[in-house]
Formats: structure tokens, C-alpha cells, sequence
């Protein structure tokens, strides 16, 4: 077996690349470290006419946030395994999955305090990307490298235009329970952003 360990570690907390490396070798899964991808994390697809498990997690992460996703995507897989598409993509059955897939890098005690905190917050009721638990994605987002003149969509007033890493413009327009609608400038369409996507403030 391929040992990935001395890969993985480059992205991800030392003490827990040799578990990930098991993973991938016990599944039989094609790993892929992606390109940054502003619309999600990591992604999983399942077996299909003979293409094996398939996984990708973004390059850019922090360590912290690669090893949250990357046990995100294996607890896909292994629902996959037990159940197919039997069953909902986040449902009881992931749920059991993760916190399972979890315990054993809680055990290594390899995340602070502070994340370490927010993940057992987060694992009472595991939501179909830790995006979507914002105490756990704030955490998360404090270990990024500083980008200098990045903000968030939440620091922004509504009205403000602003950018992403790809170029496309936007305003935003309003706060929609958890999330604000935003307008893309060239169409004319609304979309939903998280309160802490990272985004580049454009001149009014």
C-alpha cells in the first residue's frame, strides 16, 4: 500500500495525515487536492461504472479546515458503503458516520482548544457543511492566512459592491434569515451568500 502521509501532512494537522493515508487505502478512494473553489470545501462522488470512491478538498484550506472537510467527504463515502442512495446525503445515517470518523483525531487532541470547543457544538447535530455552522466556520476562518484586504460579506452594508477571487461583481441587497441576497451585477441574479464568505469591497 501507498504510504500519503508525507503529502497529506503538508495540508493537514501531522498527527492525523497517517489516519487519512489508511483511509484512502482501505477504500480503494482516487484522493484529489483541488483547486480553490469558492461555491464548496471538499465534494464526494460515488462509485460509478467502475470509477472507485472519488473525493476532493480544496489546496487552500488551513490544515484545520482541510482535516474537518476531508472526514466530511469519507463520512459520505462510508454511508455510501453501508447504504448507497438508500438514504438521505445528510441524514441520520451520515450524521453517525462522521461523529464516528471524528472521534479518533479527538482523542489525538490535534485541534485547540477554541476549535476543539466548537466542533463538539457542532458534532450535537452535524449540518451538511460546517459552512453552515457559523461558530464553527468563524473558528475555523481564524486560522486562515490573513488576506489584507479581504472582508466578509457581514462587514459589508447593504448597497456595498463588492468582488470575488474570480472577478465577478455583485451588491448587496439584504439579509435573508442566515444568509444575504445579493445581486451579480452582469445578470441581474440574486444569490445567497454565507455572512463570512470572503469577498473584495469595490468602489461606489
Amino acid at each position: 500500500m501507498q504510504d500519503y502521509s508525507a503529502t497529506l501532512k503538508k495540508y493537514m494537522p501531522e498527527e492525523a495525515a497517517p489516519i487519512i493515508s489508511n483511509w484512502i487505502n482501505h477504500t480503494a478512494c482516487l484522493f484529489k487536492i483541488s483547486r480553490s473553489r469558492s461555491s464548496k470545501l471538499g465534494d464526494y462522488r460515488a462509485p460509478f461504472r467502475g470509477s472507485p470512491h472519488r473525493i476532493s478538498v480544496n489546496h487552500d484550506l488551513n490544515p484545520y479546515s482541510f482535516l474537518i472537510t476531508t472526514i466530511h467527504e469519507f463520512a459520505h463515502l462510508q454511508t455510501w458503503n453501508k447504504h448507497q442512495h438508500r438514504v438521505k446525503p445528510h441524514g441520520t445515517e451520515w450524521k453517525k458516520q462522521f461523529k464516528e470518523l471524528m472521534d479518533p483525531f479527538l482523542k489525538l487532541d490535534i485541534f485547540p482548544p477554541d476549535i476543539n470547543n466548537a466542533i463538539h457544538s457542532y458534532m450535537e447535530n452535524p449540518a451538511a457543511s460546517s459552512c453552515t455552522d457559523l461558530h464553527l466556520f468563524r473558528t475555523l476562518k481564524a486560522y486562515d492566512k490573513a488576506k489584507s484586504n479581504a472582508l466578509t460579506v457581514e462587514a459589508l452594508e447593504d448597497g456595498h459592491f463588492f468582488k470575488l477571487k474570480n472577478g465577478r461583481s455583485f451588491q448587496r441587497i439584504e439579509k435573508i434569515r442566515k444568509r444575504y441576497k445579493c445581486m451579480e451585477l452582469a445578470s441581474k441574479r440574486m444569490y445567497l451568500f454565507n455572512p463570512i464568505a470572503e469577498v473584495f469591497l469595490l468602489e461606489q
